[in-house]
This record gives C-alpha cells, sequence and structure tokens, in this order.
C-alpha cells in the first residue's frame, strides 16, 4: 500500500485540532485508504482506543441514513470524557449530516474526519452551521510520480512508455491491479457507478440518455474551450432534440460535484484580476477522457494541460487560464499569498513556427512573474528569460517552478 505522504503532510497538522477535517474527492481515488493511514497514525502516536470509525457504504451501517441516527450511534460509543477520534467514510448517505456534525462538535472533546465524494460538503448548509470551523483537503488519483514509485518503477523503468500508459490509462489507485485487457472495463464500470449513483439518481430527475451524450463530449474534449450554445446546436443537428442551455449547465455543475471534472476560471491578465466565469474544463483523471473518445493522443496538447492542470492542484496552487488582449496563456498559477507565474504548454517544439508561437504567447505580458513553456523535449529550449521544462521531469519532482 502506497503511503500518500503529500495528503498526509498537511493533515497532520490538523489531527488535534478543532477543526472538522473534511477529505473529497472522486469515488476510488482512495479517500478510504487516507483516512485508515490517518487512524493508524493518530493511534500510534495517542495510544488511544477511543476511536470510532463508520463506513457508510458498509451494509451493516446502512440504516444509519439520518443526522438523528448518526447522533444516537456515536453517543452511544462514548464511553468516557477523554478525546475522542471519528472517522465518517463517505458522509454524503447521510441525511442532514452536518446538523450531527455541529452537535457532536458541541457536546464533546472529539477530532472529526469525514469524506465524501461530492467536491460541494463545505458548501450550503454545511458550512452555514460550521463557518470556520471546517478544512477541506481534495484528494485527486495517484501523480505521475506517485504512479511511478507505486507501479511503473519495478516493472518497467522506460519512463516514456511509463507516461504513455499513465496518459491512457490515468491513476486511479485500483487500476493498477488490472491487465490492459481490463482496466478498460474497470474505468468504464468506476464511471457508470458515479453517473448512477451521484447524477443520475431517481430523486435527480434528470435524462439519462442526453446527460450521458453531454457527459461523454465534454470529458472527451477536455481542456477545449465549452461554448454551451454550441453543444446545443450538436444536439439538436445530432439527435434532432433541443437541449436547453440550462439544463447543460445543470450538468457541467452535477460533474464538477462528483468529482469528474474541474472547471477552470479566467484570469484577466492585462487587468490583473480574477474573473467570474469559467473557460474550461479538465478531466479528474485522464482514463475518463480515453472511455469517452476512445483514444488519447499523447501529441494532443490539450491532454499533456490536462496532467499538468491536476498535478498543480495537487501541490497546492491556485490555477486559471490566462487571457491577454490578443490571446490565450494556458495557465495563469497563483499560490495564497498572490505570487504567480504563467506556463504555455506543447507537446514537442518541433520546428521553428512552434517554438515562436508557444513562447510568443508572453510577448504581450508585461508583468515581470516567471514565464515557463511545458513539452516533452528533453533538449532546454529555454530563451530570452522563459524557461522551457520537461513535463516528465517536472511530474517526477526533478524540476520546479517559482512564483513572483
Amino acid at each position: 500500500m502506497l503511503l500518500r505522504e503529500d495528503y498526509l503532510k498537511k493533515i497532520r497538522e490538523f489531527y488535534e485540532a478543532d477543526l472538522i477535517k473534511v477529505i473529497t474527492g472522486m469515488r476510488r481515488v482512495g479517500k478510504s485508504v487516507i483516512l485508515s493511514q490517518i487512524r493508524d497514525e493518530i493511534i500510534k502516536i495517542t495510544k488511544t482506543s477511543n476511536v470510532i470509525e463508520i463506513n457508510f457504504e458498509n451494509e451493516k451501517f446502512q440504516k444509519i441514513n439520518t443526522y438523528t441516527k448518526l447522533l444516537s450511534y456515536i453517543r452511544k460509543q462514548i464511553k468516557n470524557k477523554n478525546k475522542y477520534y471519528i472517522f465518517l467514510d463517505e458522509i454524503q448517505h447521510v441525511r442532514s449530516f452536518e446538523k450531527a456534525l455541529s452537535s457532536l462538535r458541541v457536546e464533546y472533546n472529539l477530532s472529526i474526519f469525514v469524506t465524501g465524494s461530492n467536491s460541494k460538503l463545505l458548501s450550503g448548509r454545511l458550512a452555514t452551521l460550521l463557518v470556520g470551523r471546517c478544512i477541506e483537503f481534495k484528494i485527486l488519483p495517484f501523480s505521475f510520480k506517485e504512479a511511478y514509485d507505486f507501479f511503473y518503477k519495478e516493472k518497467d523503468d522506460n519512463v516514456d512508455l511509463s507516461f504513455q500508459d499513465y496518459i491512457r490509462w490515468g491513476g486511479l489507485p485500483l487500476r493498477f491491479s488490472f491487465t490492459e485487457e481490463n482496466v478498460r472495463n474497470y474505468i468504464l464500470q468506476t464511471y457508470t457507478g458515479i453517473v448512477e449513483r451521484d447524477i443520475v439518481t431517481p430523486q435527480s430527475k434528470i435524462n439519462s440518455h442526453n446527460f450521458n451524450l453531454f457527459s461523454s463530449y465534454v470529458l472527451s474534449n477536455s481542456g477545449n474551450e465549452l461554448s454551451i450554445e454550441n453543444v446545443v446546436k450538436i444536439f439538436k443537428n445530432e439527435n434532432n432534440e433541443l437541449l436547453e442551455s440550462k439544463a447543460l449547465y445543470r450538468y457541467l455543475d452535477k460533474m464538477e460535484k462528483a468529482c469528474l471534472i474541474s472547471r477552470v476560471k479566467k484570469y484577466d491578465i492585462n487587468g490583473k484580476k480574477k474573473l467570474a466565469y469559467y473557460e474550461k474544463q479538465y478531466a479528474m483523471d485522464t482514463s475518463l477522457i480515453t472511455i469517452n473518445g476512445n483514444y488519447v493522443n499523447i501529441a494532443n496538447g490539450f491532454v499533456l494541460e490536462n496532467v499538468l492542470y491536476n498535478e498543480l492542484i495537487k501541490r497546492g496552487y491556485i490555477v486559471f487560464v490566462g487571457k491577454t488582449k490578443f490571446g490565450e496563456v494556458d495557465f495563469v498559477v497563483t499560490n495564497g499569498a498572490g505570487k504567480k507565474c504563467f506556463i504555455q504548454v506543447s507537446y514537442l517544439l518541433a520546428s521553428e513556427e512552434t517554438i515562436n508561437r508557444e513562447f510568443g504567447a508572453f510577448n504581450n505580458i508585461k508583468d515581470k512573474a516567471p514565464k515557463y513553456v511545458f513539452s516533452l523535449d528533453k533538449f532546454d529550449f529555454s530563451r530570452d528569460g522563459i524557461a522551457h521544462i520537461n513535463i516528465i521531469d517536472f511530474l517526477l519532482g526533478k524540476r520546479s517552478i517559482e512564483l513572483l
């Protein structure tokens, strides 16, 4: 089992904090494993036996489906006044769970950890009841470095071939247990399960056929600009059926909440301000692109953008699509301190024309923040103060970026 140290080191300082630790992410990214690793560390450090665990996808806990039942169960398990550590896996299955969490915090000396397959656990009533009392940790599939250390390095030390496999089949941890003949079925079943359990439910009243068509379109075009108006036209032409843009925006929101996609906002570089509306969507895992588009072409720069975007988010950066008066920069990367850098992504800098286009994207940016061009080239094309970085070297931690 891989110890996901990058996430654990972020969570450790909150082990004893009076905050509800909310661990979110797509189904099958390994949230339960991380939760068990946290539990094991806490038991080892504190020598405590005051641990209460509930996995709401375990049949024996399925009857605990309301906040009152959850409160009743936990109250019965607390036997003394010492600190208890509570681990609640897939908490979204409990109706109005936020009421139980709010009450428990007041009643007992607890450290509470919850996981959920919904990226909006910290919105709505939970945020209202527990404002300032929650902290979220978003878990992604294995990064390329995690996958390389866990699987590829022992199997085959050819980094380029490993990266091609990673691009195609992504980083869901369990997929490394399957042969290539079976991995597609595993990814497809995972995707279908997410759609059926978290999105197209009887309560949602979502048209299954329409949602699946739209979701497949969005994922297979990950990284491209999405025009809802154009999608409406495409659906009408291909299916002779008119879909309202309002419904498609709702579908996008559902995909984001189920952690299938990340929606990226625009940054006005010249105006030096973040804009409110979304510009692009990236798949949470590139395997979702594969099963919806049948084939992932590594030469497609959008797929490389997707991998790099997910890596930057994993490292804690805030990422935007950059806009200038005359064009686009793939990413504006910022941190909590307001520092930033600019990034262009290309497959290969195979011609002078390509080099001029990628490096020239920064020509109209007067900001002195660092500028980078990422590609798969092994030769260093850095010039005019703009650094060139090999994508694989960056993913494996051999190169880094600076923000100013």
